[in-house]
């Protein structure tokens, strides 16, 4: 398929957070229409073209809690930050976030860097080592979350931490909340989900 969206803006500041060199991007049209089960398998799309929660998902498939190891918390101020297009819809300053996702045992399933408006972010991130999902459930905060794009694609750094061969399979959306954008999420799975999921592509 012919890529359709590009997954960072026209910065030449070196983004400091884990983003794919992509093989193929798709945008919400992509996402919207799903893939054909020869490029990504039924339970992978839903996995990551549904608007379900990805530390709920990934607790329900491993059978153990999924917890978050915080590595970065940055003001990025009003940088775009390399990050997908999506963020200039977070108001400035900006602050950058970025996790693993991994079970109690310590298996690194997911990688996830987002966006927020620093003069709020303390509002929904009361504990900051919590999973975004959880922090946003006990505030009861009712949210829309928007797939926006789709990657495929390598990271040498990523390769090292999931220690996993790429390439990966990652997305991005925003988190709507009260008709206004809350945070954009860029997120990365793990090939060791295969374990749960199955192969990657069908057959």
């Amino acid at each position: 398929m012919t890529a359709t969206l590009r997954p960072q803006n026209s910065s030449r500041i070196t983004p400091q957070w884990n983003s794919l060199d992509p093989l193929w991007q798709g945008g919400e049209d992509v996402v919207k229409q799903g893939l054909p089960h020869q490029q990504l398998s039924p339970p992978w799309q839903m996995l990551l073209l549904g608007d379900g929660s990805p530390t709920r998902h990934l607790q329900l498939l491993t059978g153990e809690k999924t917890e978050v190891d915080v590595i970065d918390m940055s003001l990025v101020g009003s940088e775009d930050d390399g990050a997908p297009l999506q963020v200039q819809a977070i108001s400035e300053p900006r602050l950058r976030r970025q996790v693993w996702l991994r079970t109690v045992s310590g298996q690194r399933l997911a990688y996830a860097a987002s966006w927020w408006d620093a003069d709020h972010v303390d509002e929904y991130l009361q504990n900051r080592s919590l999973p975004i999902w959880e922090s946003l459930t006990r505030l009861h905060t009712e949210l829309y979350r928007d797939v926006q794009g789709v990657y495929y694609g390598h990271s040498p750094e990523l390769e090292k931490a999931f220690q996993e061969k790429g390439p990966f399979w990652g997305r991005h959306y925003l988190f709507w909340h009260n008709r206004k954008p809350l945070t954009l999420i860029y997120e990365v799975f793990s090939p060791y989900l295969r374990k749960y999921l199955g192969p990657m592509q069908k057959n």
